[in-house]
């Protein structure tokens, strides 16, 4: 039986692979910079690994809340973006900026002034502590250059420009390489600061972001323009909008962010070998899912798209497309982690025990990215492209804190089960997560025009 794919199956297919793979490309490079310090620091030793791996906790939480906040925002530009609406888009664009910098400038303050107590919410050992110090106090600078850079780049990313990004991330990654090598080892005369020269190699390389974005936003895009007066200017009818569609999805990243946070510290305090075996392999997780998240991206994206355009059984027909999507490169990105997984325990400097917590992590990511390549799709894509965000909010709380975040803490300090135990728990909510998505799903209650 001859295979054939019709106009429709091209055409869809044609623009998933137009915005997947520069997302895909995207999500690898920012992959590789948290590869790149996980590599180079465990060479130097776990303890500067540790470190760095649990002061990153900080941006985390705090790259979570731009990704909460532009998709949020991007639930509106991308049905304004079916209607045709830019100047929309810029005023969305401006009250994104000015809360990403506020939010920026908050956690930076924390990061110089608080850096030592901001540590001990994740360990207790000192040794791991002063590393986590001496990286925070250089790396808290960088916060509000990637406030810019992030809202920028995803807004106009919910127009269908993607290419830039990568650009922009791949120059970076290039500076970020260069610049840990020779700070944390010394190189070409340099001190070797080890930690502190992978903060300056981020600090740098963030700068160089916002250097290229500034160019592109100048001279190049002059569909969606930076009107610095929408920064300050009040829209009361689209903050109205904005705190209805984008606040929950806010909220809803800070919670999952805070409950990674938590998995972190969990684990933090369960001795260093369980911190730079986490750290491995959430890297090794996030490698995995660089093409899965670019699909939940193409899919708030040409969704979004659809309703705004008033084609609600294309919306639909996406939606069922891109959930089949999720699952076969959810899959693919767990038969990776157990291909690679062999690898990356013999070429890192880890202890034994280390090493044996690292083998059963892996597995457990194996099937946890599963579970959350589909979840994403269906949340972070489907469900918020048609304005159903409250959704998000109450599973994430209702089941990563509830259940897994919650039963793992009971087990690691109440009932002293093995780490490994502990883990599983803490690794539960996505697979707990898939039928309430899918019911949430073919309920198509997502399906919202939300423009005026």
């Amino acid at each position: 039986m001859r295979f054939s794919m019709t106009t429709e199956d091209k055409r869809f297919y044609r623009n998933v692979l137009s915005l997947v793979m520069p997302m895909a490309l995207q999500n690898l490079i920012n992959v590789g910079v948290t590869s790149t310090d996980v590599i180079m620091l465990g060479r130097v030793g776990e303890t500067a690994l540790s470190g760095v791996s649990l002061a990153n906790q900080v941006y985390f939480i705090l790259s979570l809340i731009f990704f909460g906040l532009t998709s949020g925002a991007c639930v509106l530009t991308a049905q304004y973006w079916g209607k045709h609406d830019t100047r929309t888009i810029e005023k969305v664009m401006g009250m994104s900026f000015r809360i990403a910098i506020l939010s920026a400038a908050v956690f930076t303050a924390l990061a110089v002034c608080v850096p030592d107590l901001l540590m001990r919410i994740f360990t207790s050992d000192e040794a791991i502590i002063a590393e986590g110090v001496s990286y925070l106090r250089i790396v808290a600078f960088s916060y509000i250059l990637a406030a810019f850079t992030n809202v920028y780049l995803n807004i106009i990313r919910s127009i269908e420009r993607v290419v830039i990004a990568t650009v922009v991330y791949a120059t970076s990654l290039s500076v970020n390489i260069i610049l840990n090598a020779i700070f944390i080892f010394g190189l070409f005369g340099a001190p070797a600061l080890g930690a502190a020269g992978a903060a300056i190699g981020t600090l740098c390389a963030r700068a160089v972001e916002v250097i290229i974005v500034v160019y592109y936003a100048r001279k190049k895009n002059d569909v969606v323009l930076i009107r610095i007066k929408d920064m300050f200017k009040r829209y009361k009818w689209l903050e109205k909008d904005f705190f209805v569609y984008a606040f929950p999805v806010l909220l809803n990243e800070f919670a999952w962010g805070a409950g990674m946070a938590a998995i972190s510290s969990i684990v933090g305090h369960l001795g260093s070998a369980s911190v730079a075996a986490h750290s491995v392999a959430q890297v090794c997780r996030q490698l995995s899912m660089v093409i899965a998240f670019g699909i939940s991206n193409a899919t708030a994206i040409m969704i979004g798209k659809a309703i705004g355009e008033k084609k609600e059984e294309l919306a639909r027909d996406y939606g069922n497309r891109f959930a089949k999507l999720s699952l076969l490169f959810g899959a693919a990105g767990g038969i990776l982690i157990l291909i690679i997984s062999p690898f990356v325990c013999n070429m890192l400097k880890l202890t034994p025990l280390a090493k044996s917590y690292l083998q059963v992590m892996m597995v457990i990511m194996s099937y946890y990215v599963v579970g959350q390549s589909f979840n994403s799709t269906l949340v972070v894509g489907v469900f918020r492209a048609g304005g159903d965000t409250m959704f998000g909010l109450f599973l994430d709380v209702g089941i990563m804190w509830l259940c897994s975040i919650f039963a793992a803490a009971v087990a690691a300090f109440v009932i002293h089960v093995p780490m490994p135990w502990v883990y599983i728990i803490l690794c539960s909510d996505e697979v707990i997560k898939v039928p309430f998505s899918w019911k949430r799903y073919k309920s198509y209650k997502w399906l919202n025009n939300i423009t005026r």
